[in-house]
């Protein structure tokens, strides 16, 4: 694994890079992490399955967008968009490294920025997502409720979600958890469907579950049939799991680990819709 900061405009990312362990490249693999505080809580399962990928002959870059993690600027400053185009520069500068197929693999939010991204792309994309979010707006909501949380024994809560909303309906920026969330960024990702793209190949859509034997959930299903209408081949599973992202402390998920690799080998062909 190497690691350095790749330069962007008038700042740098920092990357993680892992080349390909075998003589062949199998594909060539983009990671987009989460939002926020989740990004932090999934940065061991993403270290640790971006070296699997690469013993079984993958080679990945994981980048931290702007304003996230180690990469420049602040958060508070970032945009839906900016993240969407250090995505694009991502696919552009792994491409340079190979011909083999392109994926991207997103978790939560990131799942969002990869298909938004893809559209952007002059090439046909695969797609792994894990536990992706439908659309953006429900992260944000969820993401204003950490705020009000506080207020909820006094009744409050009604009232400062409507503060905040109020807030970034004028423009101004919202502090919730140690992040400034600008009305700009909050606006893009309420926006953020997960559409899928003109010209895609694959999608491995892997949901986590802490219950032996789950099944998706009917957003999950509904958004799977739409990628399918799209003439995307797709195929899902339910891996049981913590959902470590948003754990307390930080956690490892095996089976997803095992599972992703599996779906990564899975023959075009075999793949179905569940």
């Amino acid at each position: 694994m190497q690691a350095f900061f790749l330069p962007l405009g008038s700042g740098q990312r920092f990357a993680m890079f892992h080349p390909s362990q075998s003589a062949i490249t199998r594909g060539l693999v983009v990671y987009v992490h989460p939002f926020a505080e989740e990004m932090n809580k999934s940065r061991r399962m993403a270290a640790l399955q971006a070296r699997a990928m690469a013993s079984a002959g993958y080679t990945v870059l994981q980048l931290d967008l702007t304003g996230c993690g180690d990469s420049s600027g602040d958060f508070g400053d970032a945009s839906w968009q900016d993240w969407v185009d250090d995505i694009v520069f991502a696919c552009q500068w792994l491409r340079s490294k190979g011909d083999a197929p392109l994926w991207l693999w997103g978790l939560r939010a990131g799942c969002l920025l990869a298909a938004q991204a893809a559209q952007q792309l002059n090439e046909t994309c695969n797609f792994l997502f894990w536990s992706p979010t439908p659309a953006g707006k429900p992260l944000v909501q969820q993401f204003l409720r950490l705020k009000a949380a506080g207020d909820l024994a006094s009744g409050n809560a009604k009232a400062v979600m409507d503060g905040l909303r109020q807030q970034l309906a004028a423009g101004a920026s919202v502090e919730i958890a140690g992040y400034v969330l600008s009305a700009n960024l909050a606006s893009g990702m309420e926006l953020a469907t997960l559409t899928p793209p003109t010209s895609a190949g694959r999608l491995e859509w892997l949901d986590v579950s802490t219950q032996a034997g789950a099944e998706l959930s009917p957003a999950s299903t509904k958004q799977l049939q739409t990628w399918q209408n799209a003439g995307v081949r797709v195929r899902s599973q339910v891996v049981e799991g913590p959902a470590f992202w948003q754990t307390s402390e930080i956690e490892e998920a095996p089976n997803l680990l095992i599972a992703t690799l599996a779906a990564l080998d899975q023959p075009a062909a075999a793949m179905v819709a569940q």
